[in-house]
């Protein structure tokens, strides 16, 4: 899993969201993040975690927090996921799994007695400095908002 620990500095990214607009992370400055990585778009857990935090967004607003997601999945299928699911929050497209890489997801994982590489459901917190104050690598998807809160 990740290399990454609380207190260290958060990796640089510029990627494209489902809107086709560069997101990064020196955009959030003076803003906490909450940088949460999925594996894939309109998959019934991913979707769970995505609508939680829909539907506590304004919490996080009032908390001064932002919200992006990132999946290896493209920007058509990043829109189509927001759009249906009315997501308020950026979903950046890592079709090259650079951020994903740099922030150490994508690795072995088991699932249904299958073996294979792909991305752990893992977010990082970040604080207003650009640095990773809470990692939470067990997400629960229906509760998510509250793990983080």
């Amino acid at each position: 899993m990740t290399h990454l620990k609380i207190g260290d500095k958060a990796p640089d990214f510029k990627q494209i969201d489902q809107n086709e607009k560069t997101i990064e992370l020196k955009d959030f400055e003076g803003k906490n993040l909450v940088l949460f990585f999925y594996p894939k778009a309109s998959t019934p857990g991913c979707t769970m975690q995505a609508c939680n935090l829909r539907d506590n967004y304004q919490d996080f607003l009032d908390k001064n927090y932002e919200v992006v997601g990132v999946s290896s999945d493209s920007v058509k299928r990043q829109k189509n996921f927001s759009v249906k699911k009315e997501l308020p929050y950026s979903l950046l497209a890592d079709e090259n799994k650079e951020v994903i890489n740099d922030y150490g997801v994508w690795g072995y994982k088991k699932f249904m007695g299958k073996e294979y590489d792909g991305i752990h459901r893992i977010t990082f917190v970040i604080d207003e400095k650009g640095i990773i104050k809470d990692i939470i690598t067990k997400v629960k998807t229906k509760e998510h908002s509250n793990q983080i809160l």
